[in-house]
């Protein structure tokens, strides 16, 4: 790896996390691209050949990962939706069963207690939305 992969890298790593810690903020590409120093473009390219899917799916993936946190404690799924940063309920929902591969109303439904038995950073990585296209 060159020097300027490993710096690349690390740009990309700082949008990441910019996406991890600010994932209810209104992010796009273009403010994405900035965190990293890049183009949009060429922002785009390197994070999906990086990380395996674009800047905008994986930030919708870890909305979605903090909703269904959100729904197990029994917020309203309009509720979940503003606190992720979700501008559409229709939209949300759509995209949360899309990963997810129910509602979000089936997936509050749903009884969850057993999550509360195992460890937090081990319920973390059972519950990460896995895509189900």
């Amino acid at each position: 790896m060159t020097l300027e992969e490993m710096a690349d890298l690390a740009h990309l790593r700082r949008a990441r996390d910019l996406m991890d810690r600010e994932y209810a903020e209104p992010l796009n590409v273009p403010a994405m691209a900035r965190a990293a120093l890049m183009s949009p473009a060429h922002f785009s390219r390197k994070f999906r050949a990086a990380y395996g899917e674009t800047p905008y799916s994986y930030l919708m993936t870890r909305r979605v990962e903090r909703a269904k946190a959100l729904l197990r404690q029994g917020l309203s799924v309009s509720e979940t939706c503003v606190a992720v940063g979700g501008t559409s309920l229709g939209s949300f929902s759509s995209r949360f069963s899309e990963i997810v591969g129910e509602t979000p109303s089936q997936y509050r439904a749903k009884d969850h207690g057993d999550y509360e038995k195992v460890p937090s950073c081990l319920s973390m990585f059972v519950t990460r939305p896995r895509r189900t296209v």
